[in-house]
């Protein structure tokens, strides 16, 4: 009994990990991605016709990108390939090309799959291109970063970018039950999940099915649960689960939206030691140093703007000095950008400014431009008055005359309200000379 027990053990410890034995192997079996996977969507009439195009597949960890282009190939019956670009160089992927070319000579379709194609640099990709042209196979490539910063535009000419949004709660909830009822091992095993402990793993994951999974495969190793016993996972289990962040660390290089969460809110918070504790948490588990970079180009807008114009300019320099050195040195950039925005002061008056903005213009009709400020590039538009009476700032004190500049029959309005704080203070003392019924405050100067 005891060789029998540890046999059943061993076999067990063989299987490969609950989020691989859940992979949906039909699109019906798909969950989230309506948008793309639903009765009369891009990918679904692709299946129906029995061919595919070559797509990016950008989204969050987790979305479901590699099960996605695992379905595809199955579906129309394609050899499927896949390359880590983390490892996978130029030859890697002319052989593949070679193979495929043999595959279609024999009337047989090719899928190759790229995880995090954001990584091939100029000449891998370019060793794409022509087979992506002619159709020797189906490129599908997986990134969690905007395409357009780093895939070559003739590669991403010659494919269609396909956006996955962050699972749902439900999304989360449904793949959650079917594990726990389909699953080979978990269906053996008397697991009671607590609604509270379903809850918490659900938020604190983030909308990652994998990382999901992974948490649940962590609580059977934390307790050692048997066949045929009653387990339950509460919420102490959960979190104990959740803190094993060696063991749930993605392997293929997705990062933690827990992790770059705590960053960005220790810069807004002007914390410059937590911030850049945060930063080599990430650093040191192989977080993309281009993808910091870019964040920090976001809130130097967001969060800090006019206060202190130059940290947008301090953001971009970084982004261009770690792209073209790269790692490790590109750490000592990133540190240098993080303590400065951290040390900036902050203001989100552009943020807000823009977001009222966009509200109004959402919520209204489209607005009439008034003749004064249309542009008159043509004898008959000056003859219709675009542009009459328009006066050229230039040409009077201080380059500002009192001018209406709204949509016609629309009452000036204050979108942007600068703060008593860095550049602002004196951006918000200027206009409140400019525009005193919109900006004048009784503590203005």
């Amino acid at each position: 009994m005891q060789l029998f027990e540890k046999e059943n053990a061993n076999q067990q410890a063989l299987l490969p990990p609950l989020a691989e034995r859940m992979r949906p192997t039909v699109i019906e079996n798909f969950v989230g991605q309506e948008h793309l996977t639903g009765k009369g969507k891009i990918i679904r009439k692709a299946l129906s016709s029995g061919g595919i195009f070559s797509m990016i597949l950008w989204g969050p960890p987790g979305s479901g990108k590699t099960t996605l282009a695992k379905i595809i190939s199955r579906q129309i019956d394609a050899r499927f390939f896949q390359l880590s670009a983390v490892s996978a160089g130029v030859k890697d992927v002319r052989q593949i090309i070679e193979r495929a070319d043999i595959n279609r000579r024999q009337g047989i379709k090719t899928v190759l799959f790229i995880d995090e194609i954001h990584r091939f640099n100029k000449a891998q990709q370019d060793a794409l291109l022509h087979a992506v042209e002619n159709g020797s196979l189906a490129l599908i490539g997986a990134t969690t970063e905007n395409p357009s910063f780093e895939v070559i535009a003739p590669l991403l000419s010659r494919c269609r970018v396909l956006k996955l949004n962050t699972l749902s709660d439900e999304n989360l909830e449904k793949i959650l039950s079917r594990a726990l009822k389909h699953d080979i091992v978990l269906q053996k095993i008397g697991i009671t999940l607590k609604s509270e402990a379903k809850e918490l793993l659900i938020h604190t994951v983030n909308g990652d099915a994998r990382k999901l999974l992974n948490a649940i495969d962590i609580c059977l190793q934390l307790t050692d649960a048997k066949e045929k016993q009653k387990f339950v996972i509460d919420q102490d289990l959960i979190r104990e689960a959740l803190q094993q962040r060696k063991q749930l660390y993605d392997k293929k290089g997705d990062y933690h939206y827990d992790v770059i969460s705590a960053f960005i809110k220790s810069v807004r918070g002007s914390d410059p030691d937590a911030a850049v504790y945060w930063l080599a948490v990430m650093l040191e588990n192989g977080e993309d140093p281009l993808f910091v970079a870019r964040r920090l180009i976001i809130l130097a807008s967001e969060d800090i703007g006019n206060a202190s114009p130059l940290a947008l300019s301090v953001a971009t320099s970084g982004l261009q000095a770690v792209h073209a050195i790269g790692m490790p040195e590109a750490a000592i950039v990133l540190a240098q950008i993080t303590n400065y925005l951290a040390a900036s002061p902050k203001s989100n008056a552009s943020y807000l400014s823009l977001k009222q903005a966009r509200s109004l213009v959402r919520d209204g009709d489209l607005p009439v431009v008034p003749l004064h400020l249309r542009n008159a590039p043509t004898k008959l538009m000056k003859a219709m008055d675009y542009g009459k009476d328009y006066r050229y700032p230039h040409d009077f004190p201080e380059n500002f005359v009192d001018e209406h500049y709204f949509p016609e029959g629309m009452s000036p309005r204050r979108f942007y309200q600068p703060k008593d704080n860095g550049s602002e203070k004196y951006i918000r003392k200027r206009l409140s000379r400019l525009w005193p019924k919109r900006y004048k405050n009784p503590t203005d100067v």
